[in-house]
C-alpha cells in the first residue's frame, strides 16, 4: 500500500456538511452528496490526497445508527449519487475512505426486530448480542449506554462475515479503504477474523482503527488494523498551546516515536467527535497546531473547515455535535473571506509537507525545551533529511520552520 505513505486527508462530515436534516423527517430526499463533488477542486488546492467520509449508509439520525449498510442514505442520495462522487474522486486521483460502523448499528434496524420476534437460534438473532434471559424479556446490548444502538455479537462467525460482507460490497463499488468507528470497543481478535478474508480480495485497501486510549501499538498487531486515531497527540497539541506546557507536547511526541517503530498513526487536531480547534486555542493558536501536525511523522487528516478556522464547541447533550458538524455552502465561493488567512497557512503548510515526503515516518528529539519555547528537530527513518521547528508562545503564537542548512522554509510570524 505505498499509495498510503503519501495520504494527507480531508476528513468530512457528509450528513452535516450536505445540509441534511439529522433529527427531523426529510421530506424530499436527494442526492444531496452532489453537492461533496462540488469541493473536491477546493480538496486539489488544499492539497490533500483522499477524504475520509462520515457515515453515509442509511440511518435513523446522525449516521452512527445505521439501519441498511449496503445502502446510501436517501438523505444523501442514491446508488447514483454514490458513484458519480466514487467517479469525480478516480478523475482527480483522490482516494477515498469511508466510515464502518461495526460496532453497533440502529435499534431501528430490521434484523433487530427480526431477531428479537423469531428468537434464539435465528440468523438474525446469531448477528446481536441480546441477553434472552434478562428480567422483562429479552435485552440487546447497547452502545455506551446508548437505548438506540444495539452490538454485534462480535464473538459470533455471522457478526464476521456480515462485516466482512459489507467491506467487500464498497470496496468492490470503488471505495479505497475503512476508518472503524468505535473499534476500541470491539475486541483486536474480531478484526484479526474479519480482515484477511477482505484483504485477500482487496490487497491494496487501508484499514484505520478509531482507538482512543490504550496501547496503540497491541492493537494494531493483535487486530491486523494497519494504524490507529493518534488521540494522544492531538490531547498534547491542544493541551500544550491552550496551556502554555510545552513539556507536554514532547512527552506525546517521544510515545509518537515509540509508535512509529511499529506502524503509522492517524494523526490529526480535530473531527466530528471534539470541539473545533480554533474554539479550543483560537484561530492562531490553530495555525500553531496544524504547523506541528504537519511537521512531525505520522499520517495527517484535516477537518473540514479547521483549515478555514471554523470554531465550533462540542456539548454533552442532545444535539451537542451539531456546532462542530455544520453545512458548508454549496460550493468554495460561498465560503465567508475572513477564513483565508488559515487556508493559506494550510496550503502552504501540506505543500511543505508534500516537498519532504520522508516526514511521515519521521521521529522528533528536542533541541530546547521550557514552558513556552520548544525546538524540536524531525528527522526521516534512515537519518539523511531533518528539518526543525521552533515554537514560540511566549506571547501570540509564532513557528518557524527550518531546512538542514538553517534556511527558514515557513513562518508564523506574530
Amino acid at each position: 500500500m505505498d499509495w498510503v505513505s503519501r495520504a494527507i486527508w480531508w476528513q468530512v462530515y457528509p450528513l452535516g456538511f450536505c445540509g441534511a436534516p439529522i433529527r427531523d423527517a426529510d421530506p424530499e430526499p436527494s442526492a444531496r452528496l452532489d453537492r461533496l463533488i462540488n469541493w473536491l477542486d477546493y480538496a486539489i488546492e488544499l492539497g490533500v490526497s483522499g477524504l475520509i467520509l462520515g457515515p453515509i449508509f442509511a440511518s435513523q439520525t446522525h449516521g452512527y445508527d445505521t439501519t441498511d449498510q449496503f445502502r446510501i442514505d436517501p438523505r444523501l442520495g442514491g446508488d447514483d449519487a454514490f458513484d458519480a462522487l466514487v467517479e469525480a474522486c478516480r478523475r482527480r486521483g483522490l482516494r477515498l475512505v469511508l466510515d464502518g460502523v461495526f460496532s453497533h448499528v440502529g435499534a431501528g434496524h430490521p434484523d433487530v426486530a427480526r431477531a428479537l420476534a423469531e428468537g434464539p437460534g435465528s440468523p438474525a438473532a446469531a448477528l446481536f448480542d441480546i441477553d434472552w434471559n434478562a428480567p422483562g424479556g429479552p435485552s440487546p446490548r447497547v452502545f455506551e449506554g446508548h437505548g438506540s444502538l444495539v452490538r454485534l455479537d462480535h464473538r459470533a462467525d455471522a457478526a464476521v462475515e456480515y462485516t466482512a460482507r459489507v467491506m467487500r460490497h464498497w470496496l468492490a463499488r470503488g471505495i479505497d479503504g475503512w476508518r472503524l468507528d468505535a473499534a476500541y470497543s470491539v475486541r483486536p481478535q474480531f478484526w484479526a477474523r474479519v480482515l484477511p478474508d477482505v484483504r485477500a480480495a482487496y490487497p491494496e485497501a487501508w484499514f484505520l482503527g478509531e482507538v482512543i486510549h490504550g496501547d496503540y501499538a497491541r492493537v494494531v498487531a493483535d487486530s491486523g488494523i494497519d494504524s490507529t486515531t493518534q488521540y494522544e497527540l492531538w490531547k498534547a497539541i491542544r493541551s500544550s498551546i491552550r496551556d502554555r506546557n510545552l513539556f507536554e507536547l514532547d512527552w506525546a511526541l517521544k510515545r509518537h516515536n515509540d509508535f512509529l517503530a511499529h506502524f503509522v498513526p492517524n494523526t490529526f487536531v480535530g473531527n466530528h467527535d471534539v470541539t473545533r480547534i480554533a474554539s479550543a486555542v483560537g484561530a492562531d493558536g490553530a495555525v500553531t497546531a496544524a504547523a506541528i501536525l504537519l511537521t512531525v511523522g505520522g499520517i495527517p487528516s484535516i477537518y473540514y473547515g479547521d483549515e478555514q478556522g471554523f470554531t465550533g464547541v462540542k456539548q454533552e447533550r442532545h444535539g451537542g455535535d451539531d456546532a462542530v458538524r455544520p453545512a458548508f455552502p454549496d460550493e468554495p465561493s460561498g465560503l465567508a473571506p475572513w477564513g483565508l488567512p488559515v487556508l493559506r497557512a494550510h496550503r502552504d503548510l501540506i505543500g511543505l509537507r508534500r516537498r519532504h515526503p520522508w516526514l511521515v515516518t519521521a521521529t522528533t528529539t528536542s533541541i530546547h525545551l521550557d514552558n513556552t519555547r520548544y525546538t524540536y528537530r524531525t528527522t526521516s527513518s534512515d537519518g539523511a533529511a531533518h528539518l526543525d521547528v521552533e515554537v514560540d508562545l511566549a506571547g501570540s503564537p509564532a513557528v518557524t520552520i527550518r531546512d538542514a542548512a538553517g534556511g527558514v522554509l515557513w513562518e508564523q510570524r506574530r
